[in-house]
């Protein structure tokens, strides 16, 4: 019986190093992801932001009156912790 990789005439022995050229592409596809930083962001679908809040969520208001110089900094980081309080622990960047 005959096989490729021993066949006369035929492609040889280094028809064997085919599925090591698959592997080596998806491996290196897979590397190539990672780095690019894909990995840990939700994606595609995640917003441009950085997760900052924008709007008229009460963090945004809040960080807006702060620059804005409508309350002072003791204001601002009471009214802070009661939302830390009310919304559960809020995170880098201001997202919750």
């Amino acid at each position: 019986m005959q096989t490729l990789a021993d066949w006369d005439g035929g492609p040889g022995p280094w028809i064997l190093f085919f599925p090591l050229i698959w592997a080596a592409v998806v491996l290196g596809a897979v590397t190539f992801l990672r780095r690019t930083g894909l990995r840990g962001r939700g994606g595609p679908w995640r917003p441009l932001d950085g997760g900052r809040p924008a709007g008229d969520s009460p963090l945004a208001v809040l960080g807006r009156r702060f620059a804005a110089g409508e309350i002072d900094e003791e204001e601002y980081w009471r009214r802070l912790s009661v939302l830390e309080e009310h919304f559960g622990r809020i995170g880098k960047g201001g997202a919750a």
